[in-house]
C-alpha cells in the first residue's frame, strides 16, 4: 500500500493531519493535496486530543489570570504604601482637585454627586473641616434606578454620611430606558448627590482655590 493510500485510509478513519503526519513522516501541506476532498468525521482519539488541547487552554488562561491578578494587587500595594499620611493643606488641595473635576461649576451653588462612597466621605470631610460648613447646612438627595430600593439607598447613604435620614430630600428616580438598562445592577443604591445651604460665598472660594492651583502649575 503506497503512502497516499494510506494518508487516505487514516483520513477516512477520522484522523486528522496532524496525526496522519505524526504517523507516515509527512508533511501537512501534502496531506491537504491528498485528502482535500475527503469529508473529515474525527475520531474518539481526535476528539479526545481537542478537549485535553481545550483543558490546557483553559488551565493555561486560567494561570495567566490569576498571575495578572497577582501583579496587578503588588502595583497597587506599592503605590499604596507611596501615600504617607495626608496633612490638613493636602486634604485643601486634595478637596479642591476633588471639586474641580467632579463639583458643580454653576455660579452660587456648591454641589457634588458621586456614587463612590470613599468619594462623598472625602467632599463631606473637606467640606467641614476645610471649609467650615456645619452639619446641617448639608443637604443629601439619593438619584436612583427603577431596579433600586429607594429605602435601602437612603439608608445606606445615611449611615455613609452621617446625616439622618429625615434631612434627605425627595428621591429622584431615573425612568429613561436606554440609561437605566446600562446602570441596571451596577449601582445598587444610586447616586449621592450633596449641595450645601446659603453656599454662595464658599461656592466663589472654592472658584479662587481651584483657579489659583491651575495658575500655579508649572
Amino acid at each position: 500500500m503506497s503512502l497516499k493510500e494510506k494518508a487516505i485510509l487514516y483520513r477516512k478513519r477520522g484522523y486528522s493531519y496532524s496525526m496522519i503526519s505524526e504517523k507516515l513522516g509527512l508533511a501537512k501541506s501534502t496531506l491537504s493535496g491528498w485528502l482535500r476532498q475527503i469529508d473529515f468525521i474525527p475520531n474518539q482519539e481526535v476528539l479526545s486530543r481537542i478537549n485535553s488541547a481545550r483543558k490546557k487552554l483553559r488551565k493555561l488562561g486560567f494561570i495567566k489570570h490569576q498571575t495578572a491578578i497577582k501583579l496587578r494587587n503588588e502595583i497597587r500595594r506599592k503605590s499604596r504604601e507611596e501615600i504617607k499620611n495626608l496633612s490638613k493643606k493636602d486634604l485643601w488641595y486634595i478637596g479642591a482637585i476633588l471639586y474641580l473635576g467632579e463639583g458643580n461649576k454653576s455660579q452660587g451653588d456648591v454641589r457634588l454627586s458621586n456614587s463612590d462612597p470613599r468619594v462623598i466621605k472625602l467632599f463631606i470631610r473637606w467640606l467641614k473641616i476645610i471649609c467650615g460648613v456645619k452639619p446641617g447646612d448639608i443637604q443629601a438627595w439619593v438619584h436612583i434606578y427603577p431596579d433600586n430600593d429607594a429605602k435601602e439607598a437612603i439608608c445606606y447613604w445615611s449611615k455613609i454620611t452621617k446625616i439622618p435620614e429625615s434631612q434627605f430630600q425627595k428621591i429622584q428616580v431615573d425612568r429613561r430606558i436606554k440609561k437605566s438598562k446600562i446602570k441596571l445592577k451596577r449601582l445598587p443604591y444610586g447616586t449621592l448627590h450633596l449641595r450645601v445651604k446659603r453656599g454662595g460665598n464658599l461656592f466663589q472660594k472654592i472658584a479662587g482655590w481651584t483657579e489659583g492651583i491651575l495658575e500655579k502649575l508649572p
